[in-house]
């Protein structure tokens, strides 16, 4: 029987025990670098020998460690999967800043301007339910301190992506693939900039840093995934919208960072990761995939994770058809569509998840999709729910491989 491979998309839920370990980290001078211990590195390696084993019951083939080895410090309060950056390279600055009040700050081809980060057009189309405490969106604090690129930005993050390194490879089995995240230069690059003289630059600057915890990554013998909602989510942050061509001029700067930090590393082992921010909002300004496909397949990659499983995004798997079809697809790319979701406390039957998968092995074949997650679990869902949801992923993947 075909087997139909599985994984997820990042982040899984922490247990209390990391979390309060987390929380007691020393910071250091700079206000946003978490010091390290070996009893803490001893307690993260712990943790991610059981979430692996935990993905294995649950049916996942390609395990990640949650990204556990990531955090951001409580002043810059904006998520390990983009706050960890921070902690890993030097030219930055604390700098007191409202992000909903902040000018415009960036510029790029066609005058497409991005503006404040939390600046969202969806945030005002639905200003009350946003402020209303039981709408359930849930989009975290505002940060009071926010890093500002003040001088050269470079990497110095190897030991920390080392350390994260050692914990996956040695809960995985021989024969066993894994995987590890880490944030695109777009994203990273999604900070005040008073450094360098053009978004562009800055931008690329991130680029040449990053490529430093990619290589680490793949010459581990790992799956790199690359993280960058920004490709898909800048487009909500541009106000007034722009035209379409415009906003993938503006996109295409980005895709160009990701190739540059890639090049000459095996895209075999390099996955983009695709998103819409996925906070729990309306999203009812999100740009359609359709629309940025023709820029995001320009990223020299082996495999995109995309969200393929929420309301709003869910039905544009015909448009991954439609580019199949046109050859817009490369004939060796992998697709790692999401078939269970995040937003939704509800648990996807496993037929369901089945049938999600069958509409992507149907236009690529079984051996070019992975089933995944739309997006990291951890944090935006209870942790039984989260993993009921691993559950029915594995058993949705056995059901469609018996479908075929």
């Amino acid at each position: 029987m075909t087997e139909i491979q599985t994984t997820t998309s990042g982040s899984l839920p922490r247990t209390q025990a990391l979390l309060d370990a987390n929380a007691s980290r020393a910071l250091a001078d700079d206000g946003f670098t978490l010091e390290s211990t070996p009893q803490f590195e001893e307690l993260i390696g712990d943790a991610v020998a059981d979430v692996v084993e935990r993905q294995r019951r649950a049916g996942i083939t390609q395990p990640g460690d949650g990204e556990f080895g990531k955090a951001s410090s409580s002043s810059v309060d904006y998520g390990a999967w983009w706050g960890y950056s921070f902690q890993r390279v030097n030219g930055l600055s604390l700098t007191e800043v409202n992000p909903f009040n902040e000018p415009a700050r960036q510029s790029s081809p066609g005058n497409v301007v991005l503006t404040s980060f939390l600046d969202r057009r969806d945030r005002r189309a639905f200003a009350e339910a946003y402020v209303d405490p039981v709408a359930g969106i849930g989009t975290g604090r505002t940060a009071t301190a926010f890093p500002t690129t003040t001088g050269p930005i470079t990497y110095r993050g190897q030991d920390a992506v080392a350390a994260d390194i050692a914990h996956l490879r040695a809960s995985l089995r021989e024969g066993e693939q894994g995987f590890l995240t880490a944030i695109a230069p777009g994203s990273a690059a999604r900070i005040r900039n008073e450094y360098y003289a053009s978004d562009e630059e800055h931008i690329q600057a991130w680029a040449e840093a990053l490529r430093e915890e990619y290589r680490a990554i793949v010459d581990a013998g790992l799956i790199l995934q690359i993280d960058d909602p920004s490709l898909a989510e800048n487009w909500d942050q541009i106000t007034p919208e722009p035209s379409v061509a415009d906003y993938q001029a503006f996109t295409r700067i980005r895709v160009e960072a990701i190739n540059r930090a890639i090049e000459g590393l095996p895209k075999e082992q390099i996955r983009l990761h695709l998103c819409w921010g996925s906070w729990h909002g309306p999203h009812s300004t999100d740009i359609e995939v359709k629309h940025i496909l023709p820029v995001v397949l320009q990223a020299k990659v082996g495999s995109i994770s995309f969200e393929a499983a929420n309301a709003r995004h869910e039905h544009e798997w015909a448009q991954w058809a439609d580019a199949a079809a046109s050859g817009l697809i490369p004939d060796d790319l992998v697709l790692v569509p999401g078939v269970v979701g995040h937003s939704t406390n509800l648990i996807e039957h496993p037929d369901l998840v089945a049938q999600r998968i069958g509409r992507f092995t149907n236009i690529v074949g079984a051996d070019r999709v992975i089933a995944s997650t739309d997006c990291g679990l951890g944090g935006r869902v209870h942790p039984d729910i989260a993993w009921a949801k691993l559950e029915a992923l594995g058993e949705g993947a056995r059901r469609a491989a018996r479908a075929l």
